[in-house]
Parts: C-alpha cells; sequence; structure tokens
C-alpha cells in the first residue's frame, strides 16, 4: 500500500510538472488551419471588396513604408510594456514576502520576456480572452518555485491592473465624446453605453476589495457535507477569496508607486498608437479620441470563442470606424494592417519563447532538485500574509 501510494504522489509530482499543451489532434490542426485561412482570406479579399476597396494586398503596396515600419516599433513597445508590467507583480515588487521575492528559479529578464511571449503566443492562436496565456504563465511561475496560492492572487493582480486602463480609457473617453469635451462625435451608444459599462465594471471590481478577509471560511459552511455538490461547492466558495486577494494586492501596488506599473498603459497605449499608424500610412486618421474608443470596442471581439479573437476584432473595429463616420476604405485598410502587425507579430518569437522556456524550467528543476528547500512552512505562513494583505 505505502509502494502504491508513492507511486501515485510520483506520478502526479510527474504530471504537475508537465508543461501545458494544447491536446490537438490532426483533424483539429486542419481544421483550425482552414479556419484561419478562411478568415483571413474573407477578411483580406472579400470584405474589401465588399468596401469598395478592391484587393487590399494591392492597396496595401500604396502605404507610407515608414509609417507602417514605426507601427512595428510601436508594437514592440508595447510588447516591452508587458514585460514591464509582468515584472513589476511578479519579480520586483515590494510587496512580495521576503522568502518568494528571489524563489529557487530566479526570474531574470530573459526568463520574464520567455514567459510573456510564450504566453502572448498562446492567447493569440489557442485560447479566448488570454485563458491559454494565463494558463501558460501561471505554470511557469509555479516551475520557479513560487506558492500556487500566491501565483493565483498575482495573477488576478495583474489582470485587474491590465483591464483597469482599458475600462479606465472606455470611461473617460466615452464620456468625453458624448459631452463634446473630446472631438470626434458619436452616438449615445457609442460614447455614454460603454462608458456606463466600464463605470460599472470598476465599481464593481472596486467592491470585491471590501470584502472580508475570512469570507472563504463564511462561505466554506456551505460546502460542509459530501456528494458532488458540496465539493462543487467547496471549490466555488475560493473563487471570492482569491478574488478580493487579487484585487487588494493591485491596490497595494498602486499605492506602492511603481513606475513599472506604468507597463499596463504602455501595452495598451502603444498598441492603440499602431493604429493611429496604419491611418496615417493610409491617408488622412480621424480624431485620435475615435480611433481610441473604436480600438478598445473592437477588442471586445477577444471574447468570442475565436483564435486571439481573429476575426471579431477586425469586424468590431471596423463597425466602430463605420458607425462614426470615418471613411470606409480607409477603416479597412488600416484595420487589417493593423491587425497583422498585433496579431502576427508576437507569433514567431512567442513559438521560439515556448521551446525556451522548456529548457529554462528544466534548468530551474535541475536546481530546485540540487539545492531544495529547507522548508516550506515559512513560505506557506509568508503566502498567508500576503494574501490577507
Amino acid at each position: 500500500m505505502a509502494q502504491s501510494v508513492g507511486d501515485e504522489g510520483r506520478r502526479a509530482t510527474h504530471h504537475e510538472e508537465e508543461m501545458p499543451r494544447v491536446a490537438i489532434t490532426r483533424r483539429q490542426a486542419i481544421a483550425f488551419g482552414v479556419f484561419v485561412l478562411t478568415v483571413v482570406g474573407f477578411l483580406y479579399f472579400v470584405l474589401p471588396k465588399l468596401a469598395g476597396v478592391g484587393t487590399t494586398l494591392h492597396h496595401l503596396e500604396t502605404g507610407d513604408g515608414w509609417w507602417i515600419a514605426f507601427g512595428v516599433v510601436l508594437e514592440l513597445l508595447s510588447f516591452a510594456g508587458y514585460v514591464v508590467l509582468f515584472r513589476a507583480v511578479f519579480v520586483t515588487t515590494r510587496s512580495r514576502p521576503p522568502r518568494l521575492l528571489h524563489p529557487p528559479g530566479p526570474i531574470g529578464w530573459s526568463e520574464s520576456y520567455q514567459i510573456t511571449m510564450a504566453g502572448l503566443a498562446a492567447t493569440r492562436l489557442f485560447a479566448t480572452a488570454g485563458a491559454g496565456g494565463v494558463a501558460l504563465t501561471a505554470w511557469a511561475l509555479r516551475r520557479s518555485g513560487m506558492e500556487a496560492r500566491l501565483v493565483a492572487c498575482r495573477m488576478v493582480a495583474f489582470m485587474v491592473l491590465l483591464y483597469a486602463v482599458y475600462a479606465g480609457s472606455v470611461l473617460v473617453d466615452g464620456l468625453g465624446l458624448g459631452t463634446g469635451l473630446f472631438p470626434g462625435g458619436g452616438s449615445f451608444a457609442l460614447t455614454f453605453v460603454p462608458a456606463i459599462v466600464a463605470a460599472v465594471l470598476m465599481t464593481v471590481i472596486g467592491a470585491m476589495a471590501l470584502l472580508p478577509g475570512d469570507v472563504e471560511r463564511r462561505l466554506g459552511r456551505w460546502a460542509s457535507g459530501s456528494g458532488a455538490l458540496a465539493h462543487w461547492v467547496a471549490r466555488a466558495v475560493t473563487v471570492p477569496a482569491l478574488a478580493a486577494s487579487g484585487v487588494r494586492t493591485a491596490i497595494e501596488l498602486i499605492r506602492e508607486r511603481d513606475p513599472g506599473l506604468l507597463g499596463a498603459v504602455a501595452w495598451w497605449g502603444f498598441d492603440i498608437c499602431v493604429l493611429w499608424a496604419m491611418f496615417h500610412a493610409f491617408g488622412s486618421p480621424p480624431p485620435f479620441t475615435v480611433i481610441w474608443m473604436s480600438y478598445f470596442i473592437g477588442m471586445l471581439g477577444n471574447l468570442l470563442p475565436l483564435p486571439g479573437g481573429l476575426g471579431g476584432v477586425e469586424g468590431g473595429m471596423i463597425g466602430a470606424f463605420a458607425a462614426f463616420g470615418v471613411n470606409l476604405d480607409l477603416a479597412v485598410l488600416a484595420v487589417l494592417s493593423y491587425r497583422a502587425i498585433s496579431f502576427w507579430l508576437p507569433t514567431i518569437p512567442g513559438a521560439v519563447a515556448y521551446f525556451q522556456l522548456r529548457h529554462t524550467v528544466a534548468r530551474w528543476r535541475e536546481e530546485q532538485s540540487e539545492h531544495p528547500a529547507p522548508s516550506t512552512q515559512g513560505a506557506v505562513v509568508e503566502t498567508a500574509g500576503a494574501l490577507r494583505a
């Protein structure tokens, strides 16, 4: 029996160390390839003809090469902002318990690049709303030696910081356009409605910080008993506690005024500027505030069950620009050029980073086996303290 338990433990450990992979059969791979080719063909050949643009690839040749090159540089700066934010939240933050500031697998700039770029590639190709990137990032952090619950808490804080910029931008731009403070105009549905939704979302997320620290223990009483329902409830009650802890952590990071948190602004800001640059490459751009709002409205396409929002984001942005009265031909060229840069640029470097990360994790595993931690009790106590912060 002891041997059986030991074997099970070793199998569990081996399973835990496996790198997240997307299980794809040959049939699924073919279907995925056909889908991508179909969407790309529609976007670059059919949609432009419907809009009266003609063959997009022909018109892309007429674009200003300097503006297109500038857009590529801006996208690289956007990725750099993402890496900086990652390090601010997971690596260099002052609120990290001392034992966990330098985990057994030290995360330097090279490792930070590998984790973030591999996560971005996973998000672009295989998942909806960033789920693939989140799973890969969490796995890498766990393999670096961080405690699982602390990783989950920090992941929530990371997403809160990232999307607080999104919601705040929609709120400010929506009110500015709707009241006439910003140029560009727009209907109530395009200005005030997104602003109201953003305000409600920010209020709900902020209210999570008010949940008591022992909310999980209080809700745990509902999970007493046995059976499938009790097991499901026991797992569900951890969600409010984790969300509240992550929001409080994000607020604490903001109070620390770590300049690395500006990486969230850089991630969104430089990416928006890529779209702005593409308008310059093919004509005269609309007011930046219109580009700003249409960009964020289009980004809601990432919520669709499509790889990286492919098709949904483009359609959302082009539709928003058309609703703002932007020339449809120009909008199609600018949006498709922007997506050609933002969607495909990180794919190849991200795939390379994925395989680099596998070697990095193998090295961490060897280092941890050679220098095992003397005790995990202190780390658990410090983790609990971080979650209560």
